[in-house]
């Protein structure tokens, strides 16, 4: 990527794309349903932006939470907050209020931007901030006389991002700008990035995925940017042929709709120099049909706490190293650590543990989760995986107990705290079974009380979690097998379902 001149010390990212709009001011940054704004107005749409942010009150370490779909507001908002210092909370557009009160009261943001089409949503939330729909692009006023005063520089947190937690609560990673700048560096490095590149944003947003896989990367070095609302197997096809796109981010379930969509035979994926994966496990099914209409596919392996580009495939390597997530990106420290504290041999299975500038500071206002995760600037991953004798990495578990469903992360104690809250079942647990679909999907694995339908025990989570996380399925079993100390043992649990022992379906 090449690079508009020295920055500051002290240079906020919003300053960073400040640079391209002097470099390159009549060229495409970011393209929104049929609209692009050039590199020059988007500049002026984020100096505005932080003076709207600056105007509500907005300072130094205040948190502003976004709820809206993807569009250009959202990344404009992030970059107005890196100028003033400011944290960004972008929250995910499908959680249930429930869910978006519990962040808001954790974060305690002093301000709410919704997108106009969430306002009603954003008033049933009781949200306990002040409230304000975010302008669209084009009703954004042109660059203040006077943008305020520039606060920002690379200590200072910029993106709050809360992902599921193993206790039924999510956690908030905080990472710092120069944390964004060291994930932009990995990214640059693992798809060849130049400000010659076009990336199509089709993932969520709120997601580091959406954000930092490709879109901000794409931002810092000159290059454009595609923004979609929701991702659409038709639309991807025609956005390829039509803006043709050198890059895009898919995870497993979306190749898998992409190839399954009668025109992907035909249509015209030549502008295409790859297509990033990850998320979850890939499976060589959802990789084999792109491989096949000649657009290799690579792999990102990291998460929210790292930014997330910890290790990665590139698209040229991955056809000789099938099944490997890479080796570790340019600004990352990998290491696979045994049971008993040691580096894993080659072959041998062990936690992956990272470290490096792009890592989470902490997790906001959790401070034994922090010192849980960090370990002398290490962050512990929780997936197990090995590395080949020339280093190539494979992650062979992901978190214990999580779900990863259509690249969603679903942790199983958010379900169990709702069921553990009815009188339906006597005991449950909940466990990933495999979807065609989806890759997996929750399902209860409970014993019932007398009369109890299964129909009944999943409206139980109607108007509580997001949809996505409902449980699709409904097992009974006699007895859940227990440690010593009464905690259920996951592993016989998925092991009764894969044999088909000791359980039957409830429908």
């Amino acid at each position: 990527m090449s690079d508009p001149g020295p920055l500051s010390a002290g240079a906020d990212l919003a300053a960073r794309v400040e640079r391209w709009a002097d470099r390159q001011p009549s060229a495409t940054a970011v393209a929104f349903e049929g609209v692009e704004h050039t590199y020059r107005a988007f500049a002026d749409q984020i100096a505005a932006t932080a003076g709207w942010l600056a105007g509500a009150g907005v300072g130094e370490g205040d948190r502003v939470a976004w709820l809206g779909p993807n569009r250009p507001a959202a990344l404009r908002l992030m970059l107005g907050c890196s100028w003033l210092g400011a944290i960004y909370l972008p929250l995910n557009s499908r959680l249930a209020p429930p869910e978006h009160r519990w962040i808001l009261e954790h974060a305690q943001p002093s301000l709410l931007a919704v997108d106009s089409t969430f306002e009603r949503h954003a008033a049933s939330i009781g949200a306990g901030c002040e409230i304000r729909a975010l302008p669209d692009e084009p009703e954004c006023p042109s660059t203040p006389s006077a943008p305020p005063p520039r606060r920002g520089t690379p200590a200072h947190p910029v993106l709050l991002a809360y992902t599921s937690g193993t206790t039924g609560y999510p956690k908030g990673a905080v990472l710092d700008q120069a944390a964004m700048a060291a994930n932009a560096v990995n990214s640059t490095h693992a798809h060849d990035l130049t400000s010659r590149d076009r990336v199509l944003t089709t993932i969520p947003l709120f997601h580091v995925g959406g954000l930092n896989i490709q879109t901000l990367p794409a931002l810092l070095g000159g290059a454009a940017a595609l923004i979609e609302r929701a991702f659409d197997p038709g639309q991807f096809l025609d956005d390829v042929e039509q803006w043709q796109p050198t890059w895009t981010v898919l995870v497993p379930a979306a190749l898998t709709a992409v190839a399954a969509h009668p025109r992907f035979a035909t249509a015209d994926l030549g502008s295409l120099r790859g297509i990033m994966t990850g998320s979850s496990p890939v499976p060589a099914a959802a990789t084999a049909p792109f491989f096949d209409r000649g657009v290799p596919v690579g792999q990102i392996y990291g998460s929210t706490e790292t930014a997330p580009i910890a290790v990665h495939l590139r698209c040229d390597e991955a056809a000789i190293h099938p099944g490997s997530c890479g080796k570790p990106s340019t600004m990352c420290e990998v290491r696979i650590v045994t049971d008993g504290g040691a580096d894993a041999a080659p072959g041998e299975r062990g936690e992956l543990w990272v470290r490096g500038p792009s890592v989470l500071l902490e997790y906001w206002r959790d401070a034994e989760a922090t010192a849980e995760a960090l370990s002398d600037g290490w962050f512990r991953t929780g997936d197990v995986g090995h590395a080949d004798d020339e280093g190539w990495i494979f992650i062979d578990d992901r978190r214990k107990d999580m779900i990863i469903s259509g690249g969603e992360n679903i942790y199983p104690a958010e379900l169990e705290e709702i069921l553990a809250r009815s009188d339906l079942v006597a005991e449950s647990t909940v466990v990933g079974v495999p979807d065609e679909r989806w890759g997996e999907v929750p399902a209860i694995v409970a014993v019932p009380r007398a009369e109890t339908e299964a129909a009944e025990l999943l409206r139980l989570f109607d108007g509580q979690l997001a949809r996505f996380k409902h449980p699709k399925a409904v097992f009974w079993t006699d007895q859940l097998p227990r440690t010593a100390l009464g905690k259920v043992r996951k592993h016989e649990v998925r092991a009764m379902l894969d044999e088909n022992h000791g359980v039957r379906r409830a429908d």
